[in-house]
């Protein structure tokens, strides 16, 4: 998410603070609010877990989003906002104190304190915890990679408690975005005693202690989970819905059955192909947008399959991202070539030289790679992906390209999004569907894609020399710099095709009409439920 111009670093090292509006639900003069303010919502899949330090879905990070707060928030139109830090200043390139408000309370109403973001850091980045986001974050604390990987203990990350309502965070390197980075919920507060007294229980209804503007109420496995406003949070007087109910309905043909049957009030995200349909059907409730994300195809690189970098650049270079965009999904998104999208802060997009060649001389250049690389027609390997008619789709599409095109046999392989996440990262697979919405508005995010060390790396690809030129970035302060090393940096890990970019993420979906709060400019797709209600209908 784009940081707010006061959180940037002056070259003349400058104390800035920052003490921004409170943001919450606003209601425009005029309308009329529902009597009953209770939203359901299709949230694509169950999710793995509750537990902000684990979670990595999207879906998880909606739920744990209304259940925590961390120091800082995304709005409705995906601004940063202040959480539970009313404000923060930066004292030097790599040190920032943040004030927490002190009417701040976790549901059972204990205050919220530094301590607790102390303990709720220290704990993401423990081994013990086995996040998959550990090393993806703790990068930017300092020993945070370190305390990650288990080469220092958990005490040592440069988070500090200066006294009960101000928390002090180092940084490993300057982090102009810092604030943005702090909105995500795996850096944010856990409540210790709950977690000591219920363990692996802890985020079971009943048992989970939060600090967000929603409580647990229920949660029905494969069917439902349901959230109740927190009567305890600080601006619980600005919170208008009393009620969530999240749904994990993968098929995207039966999320829109029940949108029509008034089941269900916000589609997901609409099968591939019927955006056209529905913008017609539902002109008022059609919502699409670009968004800062990447739809791509992950190999795992250490597979006999595709060891071979040849291979990979030959699968790539047949897919006809044009038509993938314009017939298969047809929903508004745009082809890409590489790791950046459109969009991001910190570095410029690129794409590989052959992405302007007519199809045929593709072709000849990808069959002659397999040629090379000892890969006859006829040769099979497996494609895995999430249950879902869009993955489905695009799946079967990239299937047809390697067959018709290069004689190559693709298995295709439907799973539950937690089984997926699971092979992923556990290297049991071949290829697999991936993508990847931004945690913050900077190229380091996407960087963690692809990086040597990073959580989030499912190909098991390295670059050392890439390496050597990030860490040259990231230690800049000069952002122009920055901002060309870090490119050079992305094209130069693409030159090692260990993914296939396919597409730039918009996500097309139905939301009803009299669901107020709702924003085109949340490029992230980051909606809180304290910012929505519901209008009298």
């Amino acid at each position: 998410m784009t940081p707010h111009p006061f959180t940037r670093w002056a070259a003349l090292g400058l104390c800035m603070a920052l003490a921004m509006p409170v943001s919450a639900a606003v209601v425009p003069p005029g309308v009329q609010l529902h009597p009953t303010q209770h939203l359901v919502r299709n949230n694509g899949s169950e999710p793995e877990t509750l537990d902000p330090a684990l979670a990595e879905s999207v879906g998880a990070n909606n739920l744990t989003r209304d259940l925590f707060e961390g120091l800082t928030a995304n709005d409705s139109a995906g601004k940063i906002v202040p959480g539970v830090a009313e404000s923060w200043k930066q004292t030097n390139p790599v040190t920032w104190v943040f004030k927490l408000r002190q009417n701040a309370k976790w549901s059972n109403g204990d205050p919220v304190t530094a301590q607790d973001f102390v303990f709720g850091i220290r704990r993401f980045l423990d081994p013990k915890t086995a996040s998959t986001y550990a090393t993806t974050f703790g990068v930017f604390l300092a020993n945070g990679k370190e305390v990650a990987e288990g080469k220092k203990p958990p005490a040592e990350i440069g988070v500090k408690a200066l006294d009960k309502f101000t928390l002090e965070v180092k940084t490993a390197f300057p982090v102009t975005f810092l604030p943005s980075l702090m909105s995500n919920n795996n850096l944010g507060p856990v409540h210790q005693p709950s977690l000591e007294k219920f363990g692996k229980d802890w985020t079971k209804p009943g048992n989970l202690v939060s600090n967000g503007a929603f409580v647990l109420k229920q949660w029905q496995v494969n069917s439902k989970i349901v959230l109740e406003k927190n009567p305890q949070y600080w601006d619980a007087k600005n919170v208008q819905l009393t009620q969530v109910t999240y749904l994990p309905v993968e098929d995207d043909n039966a999320d829109v059955k029940l949108y029509e049957s008034g089941e269900n009030e916000w589609v997901n995200q609409l099968p591939p192909g019927t955006y056209e349909k529905y913008k017609q059907q539902f002109p008022k409730e059609i919502r699409n947008s670009p968004m800062i994300g990447l739809r791509y195809y992950s190999y795992q690189t250490q597979s006999p399959a595709f060891k071979d970098v040849r291979v990979r650049k030959a699968l790539s270079m047949v897919i006809d991202r044009d038509i993938l965009a314009q017939r298969i999904t047809a929903d508004g998104q745009a082809p890409a070539y590489g790791l950046m999208v459109k969009g991001v802060q910190g570095a410029d997009v690129t794409a590989y030289d052959w992405a302007t060649w007519p199809m045929a001389r593709r072709v000849a250049e990808a069959k002659a790679l397999l040629a090379q690389a000892g890969v006859k027609p006829g040769t099979r390997f497996t494609f895995s992906y999430n249950t879902s008619e869009y993955h489905k789709k695009m799946a079967i599409f990239a299937a047809s390209e390697w067959k018709t095109k290069l004689g190559l046999n693709v298995e295709l392989e439907a799973m539950e999004f937690k089984v997926l996440l699971k092979k992923r990262h556990d290297g049991s697979f071949e290829m697999a569907r991936n993508g990847w919405l931004a945690d913050y508005n900077d190229a380091t995010t996407f960087l963690a894609l692809v990086r040597c060390d990073s959580d989030q790396n499912n190909n098991f690809n390295c670059n050392r020399k890439a390496e050597d030129l990030i860490k040259q970035g990231t230690d800049q302060t000069d952002q122009a710099r920055r901002k060309a090393l870090l490119t050079q940096a992305s094209a130069m890990i693409m030159e090692d095709y260990p993914i296939i970019p396919l597409l730039q993420y918009s996500l097309p979906r139905l939301v009803k009409s009299y669901v107020g709060g709702y924003s085109l400019e949340n490029v992230q797709d980051r909606f809180r439920s304290k910012d929505l209600y519901i209008i009298k209908h």
